[in-house]
């Protein structure tokens, strides 16, 4: 895996608005200010404030965003205004330059474009973007930028549900967008990685029915381990007879003889840990520990 240059404050890095419309102006720059605190000249591409229905201009506005800022060789992180949807609709045909790789951070949409340079070898943050880092605690923060300037990561703690130590690739995700990218020319390979999910809104039928597709697709007898964050407000409709999210992870992922974790702080609601995308981790499912091998 290719990784990109560290951060130094000083350095310029890019809003890019590659999924959703910016509503949460607020908040976007309550984010930039916080990039700013510390020390980086934040710009912003054409397109930030565009919008078209729910999307934040056209395919070809966001997609040339993205390929000017990825190409801009001062440019030395990408960072997505927030989630949404449309990700994915920019990935068609869409190629990665490898000439000058840079970080790129985001989650929950930006699962696509993360799993598309995934497939490429090249390393991205599947951390906070603009329009949620002002709601992280001062921790969080901090590791977002350790994890960018090349400082060592903390482990990260959970519940374990048994199944032993082991190593492999970390590959994050939001799980209902995952779900639409198997089998597509973006998903990167899923052979003895480490799968990291969490999800939001999502009923627990609808859970049910994402991992019952992993299950029957054999994705599971791939990967070495599972990694799951925060899966909030994914409740079922009131007065149903409904097993609760929790009970739906347990039963679907429970029996499948790998090493599993849960409840890791990292999602929507919540302290969102910064995780390396494609870099090696240990996972130990009897002592809930997620460990990191970085940089």
């Amino acid at each position: 895996m290719i990784i990109p240059s560290f951060l130094q404050p000083g350095a310029k890095v890019s809003l890019v608005a590659t999924s959703g419309a910016v509503k949460e102006l607020a908040a976007l720059e309550k984010g930039v200010e916080i990039w700013r605190s510390r020390g980086y000249q934040v710009e912003f591409s054409e397109n930030w404030a565009n919008r078209l229905g729910y999307l934040a201009g056209s395919d070809e506005q966001r997609r040339q965003a993205l390929a000017q800022t990825w190409q801009d060789a001062d440019c030395q992180a990408i960072l997505c205004a927030r989630g949404g949807y449309g990700s994915a609709r920019l990935l068609e045909n869409w190629t990665w330059a490898k000439t000058n790789p840079k970080w790129l951070i985001g989650f929950s949409d930006v699962t696509g474009i993360l799993w598309s340079l995934a497939k490429q070898g090249i390393c991205s943050v599947h951390g906070p973007v603009l329009t949620t880092l002002a709601q992280e605690s001062p921790q969080s923060i901090d590791r977002l930028f350790s994890l960018l300037e090349g400082r060592p990561l903390a482990p990260l703690i959970g519940q374990g549900w048994g199944g032993g130590k082991v190593r492999g690739r970390l590959l994050p995700a939001n799980l209902t967008v995952a779900t639409h990218l198997l089998g597509t020319s973006v998903q990167p390979t899923l052979e003895g990685v480490i799968l990291a999910l969490e999800d939001v809104t999502e009923a627990p039928y609808r859970i049910d029915r994402m991992l019952t597709q992993w299950r029957m697709l054999g994705i599971f007898s791939q990967i070495k381990a599972i990694a799951l964050g925060r899966f909030s407000r994914c409740l079922a409709a009131p007065g149903s007879d409904s097993q609760t999210v929790e009970e739906v992870l347990k039963e679907r992922l429970g029996d499948l003889g790998i090493a599993v974790i849960a409840e890791l702080p990292f999602g929507h609601d919540g302290d969102n840990a910064a995780l390396p995308v494609g870099t090696m981790v240990e996972l130990d499912g009897d002592r809930g520990i997620l460990e990191f091998f970085y940089p």
